[in-house]
């Protein structure tokens, strides 16, 4: 490519500027290779949260620049650019990207996107969730094969409440699992569901699991974080670039590969290989959809058992019903 490139896809034409700008200096990977990356996986990306309202990261300099999180669509687009509009947990709305073309991500990826996050639900409903992600977090002490351990275990579990599902690398530590749902529940109740299965995992991994919300609490575990399932939490989307210095990517696994699987294996310069040889490994999660009968029923029978009850919310949400004390722990003891 040369400083500026009009490239033509899905019947657009879309302006790259800046090609040469050096985006990941440790290895060199340019503006230029990130839109390559894009239009390599772009299809996989699209399978993962195309017609989904998604939060772009931008790195508008590379990863050595100042960096933020756009929620709204700037005020001048492309008028085929398709948004979705969604609901924060104040009560604002906002028009988020919502991708449908390859052509879409690569607009996005001029603008400096280099990780796409998208909401757990589709542009035709944004108040019911249609995945259910499971965001399994090594805390300090632990490691990537910590999570898989407990991404084993959280599978059993899974499996006995009638639910599937397809792990993928966080493009960090940690591992996420994602479940297709059917779109008949909201938030809190998705959010619930997750409590209750982490609860379960947690049950059975109390060395190794942790559902404590509170860093101080957790100690060297894994930490399952149930509130990414809140409203306005979302995790980095498949095939989506890091913001580290190896310019990893946030890979979709088969449950075959896990146990050999490192993050570091997949990156700005691997994965096309990869995709190009395999496809898309999560290709087959979109034909299926499962029921949360049986998971909110354990939620219920945790309640009704022991008296546990909801956990903590993010900071930014507004008290809810039954939430306990938002307060760290070691400043809510009395001296």
């Amino acid at each position: 490519m040369s400083s500026a490139e009009q490239i033509e896809i899905d019947g657009h034409s879309v302006r790259v500027s800046n090609v040469d700008k050096v985006y990941f200096p440790e290895r060199g990977f340019t503006k230029g290779d990130v839109v390559r990356y894009v239009m390599a996986v772009g299809t996989g990306m699209l399978r993962a949260f195309g017609d989904r309202p998604t939060t772009l990261e931008r790195h508008p300099d590379g990863v050595g620049g100042e960096s933020f999180y756009q929620k709204r669509v700037p005020k001048y687009v492309p008028e085929w650019i398709r948004t979705a509009r969604i609901r924060f947990p104040s009560g604002r709305t906002a028009d988020e990207l919502c991708p449908d073309s390859v052509a879409s991500l690569v607009w996005a990826a001029n603008l400096g996107c280099l990780t796409f996050h998208p909401w757990p639900v589709r542009r035709g409903d944004t108040e019911h969730p249609d995945e259910l992600r499971i965001d399994l977090d090594p805390q300090p002490g632990t490691d990537f094969a910590d999570a898989v351990r407990a991404a084993h275990e959280m599978r059993a579990v899974l499996d006995e409440h009638g639910l599937t599902a397809w792990p993928k690398t966080s493009g960090g530590r940690g591992l996420h699992l994602y479940v297709p749902l059917r779109p008949s529940w909201p938030f809190v109740e998705v959010r619930r569901a997750v409590i209750a299965l982490g609860r379960e995992l947690e049950s059975r991994m109390p060395e190794h699991v942790t559902m404590a919300w509170w860093k101080e609490e957790r100690g060297r575990k894994v930490f399952v974080d149930y509130n990414q399932m809140a409203r306005d939490r979302t995790i980095a989307g498949a095939y989506s670039v890091r913001a580290n210095p190896r310019a990893t990517v946030s890979a979709p696994l088969t449950w075959d590969e896990v146990d050999d699987a490192h993050p570091d294996d997949f990156d700005l310069a691997t994965m096309p290989e990869r995709f190009a040889r395999l496809g898309d490994v999560h290709a087959d999660m979109s034909g299926h959809a499962f029921d949360l009968g049986s998971a909110l029923a354990l939620s219920d029978r945790q309640t009704h058992d022991s008296g546990s009850g909801d956990l903590p919310y993010p900071p930014d949400h507004p008290k809810m019903p039954g939430e306990p004390a938002r307060v760290q722990p070691s400043r809510a003891r009395k001296p």
